[in-house]
């Protein structure tokens, strides 16, 4: 409510222009939107405070009394008070000192001034919990540009999307319980969903305390959590009850409030549900209705500003939304209507509500004077008898203009006209409204999908948008599209996909660069992308070269890049970045949007680049809508899953990084889900889904992806790892037992008998070297004939080392150098093994990112060490020891090749997990050992100077003491100086300890050494063992659980190593290395991947595959939203869902029949009231002795539901008859431009000849030089207006004016003429003055002498001017006679002729027509509108078109 709580408030007045701020602060800069966890100036609390405390000060003012002028009302107190209402001890000591000169009368503008507020901070109500507000005292004057930055700067709230003005009655009134709860669930609804802040009066009574106490039971619902309802109420600060403990000079935080209603008086208390509260001051006490001036400001200001976000702006709208009320309300809903806000009226509230509900669907014409003065009866019995026939009268003047207007008015009526939430209606209102003079035909749906979309209201576009009566064509959805993707609205994605949009036509270069730019600043794809543009000259551009680099160190350098670098025709032509808003204020979406017919899309898959952008932004069901559209799907979620996990790794927040690394175990499942699918339907193109080369993901295959991204439960899916035997096993049959195959490895030629079986039928009926070929080439016999050719290097090596190590190399010795030289030209082979052309640089990362090829390199390098010392005839035995030592290296990659085994594997993996746990436990025991030697060390003996004996001391003998090995002399006990050297002179012996040299005692504390191999004891041997114990425990236990699959994830790796190995083992594969030095250096042949690997098929080909897949992608989504039914907690859900619904319906039923009732017996006594007049008639006339006398019998009433059910059909029939009805604008109250108001004159009164005793409408004539006067008792023709005089007219009488109806065919794309209902669609001219708020036609007053009108000059060129004016000679009237004009009065009026200039052809004419439209004034605006009945344009106006279109046989 507006007012407080003993006066109601009104819209206000036409409100003063207020300075504009500029444009709004961008949605992705401000400070809502900005993640608080990456911000680079996080300001704490306290200087938030300070910084508050320094500016409201300095920028905001309330006001004071400074002259005390004594009142004949005393205070509650019994005080003498001031004319302002505080009494003497609230002023300041020099407005109670006395003057010379006694000032009688107490002036306001004289005796209040302006000073720094000292009431500002935050709010805690006492006894009613934790909850803080905001609030601050104001100047009423002080400008709504700084209130509003006080909001969202200050106090950090959001733009809003939507603003909601709620008045009503200011005391407290009755409510239905019914409507009160869809009332408080709608209003908090609307306001959460939409993002919206709702303005009250912010005390606690009335309306006021209905949105309270709604906003209070929303924080106690679960739906709390989504976030916090902004409600700002904006009270008089001098009615405020307890104020005082809001006054802080530095600002209160927090300020303490007391609501302590029983002793409010006449004051009123604030309401603690709200969060927000503004306290506006005119240095008065106890007076209400304060804030209503600044109020109307703040709320006009707000909607004046842009609301920015998803790469679109809009301005914010606003909504009344009426309960209950008095004379005050109607006033607030008239000034709203008149400013063209929309207002909901809830039926059933009360009082004003209820009376513009009765009357709301009745045509004007039968609102009069008697009707408003029985609903005022009914609806106001209490102070019925106050109301006087003026204000009748005003009544239903007022309630006609609001209903007249029925785009702006919504009536809300519980359970009727399919109406059952506030929420919806509300929003139905602003749809409703936004068919303005701004926004009608194309734009109006246009402007309506972007109010849609900016408060996330799917199911309001659905209802409201998408209908039959509009078809959307996919590409004017694209914008639509684009900020709906950036706003991360997935409801509207797929709303915008199930009406046509194809992601392959919107996604293009220019599309995706501005999706880039505006990704969220939350996210660390973003922070990124900022550091690398950080780097780069000042000001850089943002490219696509940018985001392929960071794509491309995410999904890994074995992929190719996934955009090529743009050539210079490639530039973006049409984006629409940063600079360019997409307005709705008369801007058309399809102009900013442009799609070129030749414009050529620059990717492969545009569903990968939108699926990609919506997964670095970690957006969960934007990414799942894009992905269900995606073809390549498996390889789609592998690498999502990739992306997230390297982003995860760099993710700073623990929980951030959690809901990522949950989201890349999603994709990965959606990937083995598919896959699965596709492997129960087909195995051999499910496996060759695997190894198909992907050019959408850098050609790469999804077997690649899942290794690279550490897929391990992808890799352990039984289809994979059927694939990977199969690779193993080569051309072989899975089914042979492995004795068969190491049977015939040494005896080959049993092959000929069938011992093996071979997959291929052809090599069972092959000769047999083709057999023996496919056998040693199969990576399992490859792997067994190295075992075999490794253990043989093994003894081999064993044997010369311990037998046979003679001073010169014994032929064993050198068989063993030629081994390993095959080795190692094994080595190099893989190093340099490039078949994909990555490059040596890289080939040579990822060689050297293996640890056993780390090992293997090292076993090489030291046995080269150990062969030069053995060479070396005075180093042989240095050179022994050193390839003993690389013979441990050499036994350890054993264990990887045991990994290929399903036993040892995973026992391997355990092992190497603890061995970590080993490395951590080091640590820790180093710190006791270390500790515990040197203490001990210290203790026993006295200056050590040999090296060897002092780490003997410290580190060895300490180290022993945790196995039980105890150290001599701890304790003195077997202390004897034959085991020691007392100088520590014998190399052999340990230096003796402390002791007596001639008692030959230790002298050391013997106690202090006990107690430390205690304590040293104890946490050794007891805490850290028994730490490591469990640690291994753990990790054995961790491990376990996933042993099997990742021993299945490694076990690839053995698998591609040995596929493409060389099929002799060492030494033998030297001939391999020879042939393949032959091919690649001499005969200059490229290595070539093997295609059981890598397989890069033919386009044909793949697109059946790909079809095949996405088929079976669908029944996998399908089957899981099936398995998601079949939940138990979904079955609640819906068995919840289906109860409240057949309450409702209940409900609803129940209401309906009541209704249909109360109408029944609505009609009923309406008959009878009728019949009673009827016989009373009939009575009379026969008492007078005839029929026919002077009355007519009055006729039955129709029934309501006809009435209902003509009311269509009326209002088109007074449409229709628009020369019959009154004029409307010439008797609007607010007089334009002047701040006089008009004698309000219903429809009935009119006429002149009808009887208004009480008219009496003030004199009004504008001043004027040369003002001329020709009949000052001229009467206006068409009645009475509520102002006498000229007004601002040129002189009394009628007014002359010329109207021109420039007219053209609309045409489409190609050039015909577009038609509707069979007849041709006219296009006319019109102009938008920078003072109205209307379109209108290009005409008005002309000069003296002149021939066009003076606002068709302002829009042409002056070189066009005389061949216009021959058009205009051309031209045809089509209309002359009265014009319906706000500035009418009863003396002067204003009469037009309308020349209609036809265009019937794209003639040379109109070509210069266009080219020579131009507006002088930047605030004129110029534009060609489809002519249509449904045009917001004036009664006159509409009549002039209509008689143009019937002049042209066109469609109206």
């Amino acid at each position: 409510m507006k007012a407080g709580s003993k006066q109601e408030e009104g819209f206000g007045v036409q409100p003063r222009r207020v300075a504009d701020l500029g444009p709004a602060p961008n949605l992705w800069r401000s400070s809502s939107s900005v993640c608080k966890k990456r911000s680079q100036h996080v300001v704490n609390s306290c200087e938030k405070q300070e910084n508050l405390s320094s500016w409201i000060p300095e920028n905001i003012k309330k006001k004071e009394c400074m002259y005390f002028v004594e009142s004949c009302k005393l205070s509650d107190a019994g005080k003498v008070t001031c004319q302002c209402g505080y009494t003497r001890e609230q002023h300041r000591e020099e407005a109670i000192r006395p003057r010379a000169s006694q000032d009688d009368e107490w002036d306001p503008k004289k005796h209040i001034r302006e000073v720094p507020t000292d009431a500002f901070g935050n709010i805690v109500f006492t006894g009613l919990g934790q909850k803080v507000g905001k609030y601050v005292r104001v100047s009423q004057d002080t400008p709504s540009s700084v209130i509003y930055q006080l909001m969202t700067q200050h106090w950090g709230l959001d733009v809003p999307s939507l603003l909601i003005s709620v008045t009503g009655g200011a005391k407290d009134f009755n409510m239905k319980p019914q409507l009160k709860s869809i009332f408080r669930r709608g209003l908090v609804k609307v306001a959460q969903t939409t993002g919206a802040w709702i303005i009250t009066g912010g005390t606690h009574t009335g309306v006021m305390k209905q949105v309270g106490e709604a906003v209070h039971n929303f924080s106690l619902s679960s739906s709390y959590n989504k976030g916090e309802v902004v409600t700002i109420g904006i009270a008089t600060w001098g009615a405020v009850h307890n104020r005082d403990g809001l006054v802080h000079p530095m600002g209160g935080f927090p300020a303490e409030y007391i609501m302590d209603e029983d002793g409010q008086g006449n004051l009123t208390c604030l309401d603690s549900n709200h969060s927000h509260f503004i306290l506006v001051d005119d240095g008065t006490h106890g007076r209400y209705g304060v804030e209503i001036p600044l109020r109307t400001r703040l709320e006009k200001f707000i909607s004046e500003q842009t609301k920015e976000g998803g790469g679109m702006a809009i301005k914010i709208p606003i909504v009344c939304v009426v309960l209950e009320g008095g004379p005050g309300t109607l006033q607030t809903i008239y000034n709203a209507i008149s400013h063209g806000t929309p207002c909901v009226v809830v039926e059933g509230s009360g009082r004003v509500a209820d009376v513009i509900a009765q009357v709301a669907g009745l045509p004007i014409s039968k609102i009069t004077i008697s009707l408003i003065q029985q609903k005022l009866a009914v609806f106001f019995q209490e102070m019925f008898e106050t109301f006087t026939e003026g204000m009748m009268v005003e009544w239903t003047k007022k309630i006609q203009d609001i209903v007249r207007r029925r785009q702006l008015l919504t009536v809300f009526r519980e359970g009727k006209d399919g109406q059952h939430d506030v929420d919806t209606a509300i929003l139905q209102a602003l749809l409703k409204a936004s068919q303005s003079c701004d926004h009608f035909g194309h734009e109006n749906w246009d402007h309506q999908l972007k109010l849609a979309v900016a408060w996330n209201r799917v199911d309001i576009a659905r209802s409201e948008i998408f209908t039959d009566e509009r078809q959307w064509k996919p590409s004017e959805l694209h914008p639509m599209m684009t900020a709906a993707l950036i706003s991360n609205k997935p409801e509207f994605v797929k709303l915008f996909l199930e009406n046509g949009v194809r992601l392959q036509d919107l996604v293009t270069w220019d599309t995706l660069l501005y999706l880039y730019e505006h990704l969220d600043p939350c996210c660390l794809f973003h922070c990124k992308l900022q550091k690398m543009l950080a780097k780069e000259p000042p000001t850089p551009a943002l490219l696509m070269n940018h985001v392929t680099q960071l794509l491309w160190e995410l999904l890994g350098d074995f992929t190719q890049p996934l955009y090529p670098r743009p050539r210079s025709n490639d530039q973006p032509q049409y984006l629409p970045g940063p600079h360019v808003r997409l307005n709705v204020q008369g801007v058309c979406l399809q102009s900013l949007y442009p799609h070129s017919s030749d414009h050529v899309t620059f990717t492969t898959d545009p569903v990968r680049d939108l699926l990609i952008w919506a997964i670095i932004q970690n957006r969960r069901e934007l990414a799942e809508i894009i992905w269900a559209q995606s073809q390549d799907c498996i390889a789609a979620a592998l690498a999502c899953s990739k992306i997230l996990k390297e982003l995860s790794r760099e993710e700073e927040d623990m929980d951030s990084s959690e809901d990522t690394l949950a989201l890349a175990d999603e994709y990965e499942q959606r990937a083995i889900g598919v896959f699965t699918e596709c492997y129960r339907k087909d195995e051999e193109r499910a496996q060759k889904l695997l190894i198909r080369v992907s050019e959408a993901w850098g050609k790469t295959t999804c077997l690649q992806l899942a290794l690279e991204g550490s897929g391990m439960k992808f890799m352990s899916h039984g289809g994979v790892q059927a694939f990977l035997t199969k690779v193993w096993w080569g051309q072989l049959c899975v089914d042979n037992g492995l004795w068969r195959v190491l049977l015939c490895v040494p005896f080959f030629p049993l092959l000929a008998t069938g011992l093996v079986a071979f997959r291929e039928k052809r090599l069972q009926a092959a000769c047999c070297l083709a057999r023996v070929r496919a056998f040693f080439n199969a990576p399992v016999v490859i792997f067994h004939l190295n075992i075999l050719s490794y253990f043989s290097f093994l003894c081999l090596f064993a044997y010369v080392l311990m037998v046979d190590f003679q001073p010169s190399p014994s032929w064993c010795e050198c068989l063993i150098y030629l081994w390993l030289f095959s080795l190692a030209c094994e080595e190099l082979r893989q190093l340099l093994y490039d078949p994909d052309g990555c490059g040596l640089m890289k080939m040579a990362l990822l060689y050297f990112n293996d640890f056993w090829n780390k090992l293997d390199i090292t076993a090489i390098l030291l046995f080269i060490a150990g062969l030069t010392c053995r060479l070396i005839p005075s180093s042989l035995y240095t050179g022994r020891v050193i390839l003993s030592l690389d013979f441990i290296i050499f036994c350890l990659r054993l264990m990887h090749i045991f990994t290929v085994s399903k036993t040892l594997g995973p026992k391997i993996i355990i092992l190497k997990r603890m061995m970590k746990d080993v490395f951590f436990f080091l640590f820790l025991l180093a710190v006791w050992v270390v500790s515990f030697g040197v203490a001990k060390q210290a203790i026993l003996i006295h200056n050590e100077n040999r090296v060897d004996w002092i780490f003997r001391g410290v580190v060895y003998q300490s180290y022993l003491t945790i196995f039980g090995q105890i150290p001599a002399y701890i304790d003195g006990v077997d202390f004897s100086l034959d085991r020691c050297s007392p100088n520590g002179t014998d190399p052999y012996k340990p230096k003796c300890p402390e002791s007596d040299a001639t008692r030959h005692q230790p002298i050391f504390p013997e106690w202090l050494t006990v107690t430390l191999l205690c304590l040293y004891l104890l946490f050794t041997n007891i805490l850290l063992l028994n730490l490591l114990i469990a640690m291994f425990n753990y990790t054995f236990e961790q491990v376990q659980e996933h042993t099997d699959q990742i021993w299945k994830f490694q076990r690839h790796g053995l698998i591609e190593e040995y596929q493409g190995r060389p099929p002799a083992p060492p030494p033998f594969i030297l001939l391999s290395h020879l042939q393949l030095f032959i091919k690649r250096v001499v005969l200059k042949i490229p290595a070539r991947r093997h295609k059981q690997l890598k397989n890069k098929l033919e386009k044909n080909e793949e697109a059946v595959l790909l079809s095949w897949e996405m088929y079976l992608k669908e029944s996998y989504l399908q089957s899981q939203q099936d398995q998601q039914r079949q939940r138990p907690e979904r079955k609640m859900e819906d068995i919840s869902h289906r109860v409240d619904t057949m309450v409702d319906l209940l409900e609803m039923d129940r209401l309906k029949q009541s209704g249909f009732m109360e109408q029944r017996l609505s009609s009923l006594e309406e008959q009878v009231a009728q019949t009673a007049r009827a016989l009373h008639w009939i009575v009379k006339t026969l008492r007078d002795g005839g029929l026919g006398s002077g009355e007519d019998a009055p006729t039955l009433a129709p029934q309501k539901a006809s009435e209902m059910q003509d009311q269509e059909l009326d209002g088109r029939q007074e449409a229709e008859d628009l020369s019959q009805a009154p004029h409307v604008n010439a008797r609007h109250l607010f007089y334009p431009n002047s701040p006089v108001l008009r004698f309000p004159v219903p429809d009935e009164k009119v006429p002149w000849e009808t009887e208004f005793l009480i008219y009496d409408p003030p004199f009004y004539t504008e001043e004027r030089k040369g003002q001329a006067s020709v009949d000052p008792v001229a009467k206006n023709p068409k009645g009475r207006t509520g102002l006498r005089g000229c007004g601002s007219l040129s002189c009394f009488g009628p007014n002359h004016t010329l109207q021109l109806v420039v007219t053209r065919w609309k045409r489409n794309q190609d050039g015909a003429i577009c038609r509707k209902s069979i007849k041709k669609v006219l296009e006319v001219l019109l102009v938008k003055q920078p003072l109205s708020e209307h379109w209108a036609l290009p005409g008005g007053s002309q000069e003296p002498g002149e021939t066009l009108p003076r606002n068709l000059k302002q829009i042409l060129r002056r070189e066009f001017w005389p061949p216009f004016e021959n058009l205009l000679r051309q031209g045809t009237e089509v209309y002359k006679g009265y014009m319906d004009d706000p500035r009418n009065t009863d003396n002067a009026w204003i009469e037009t002729v309308a020349i209609s200039v036809h265009f019937p052809d794209q003639s040379d004419e109109l070509k210069r027509l266009n080219s020579h439209l131009h507006t002088c004034d930047p605030r004129v605006a110029v534009r060609w509108q489809v002519v249509d009945r449904r045009i917001p344009l004036s009664t006159t106006y509409k009549t002039i078109l209509q008689k143009t279109a019937t002049l042209y046989g066109a469609y109206y």
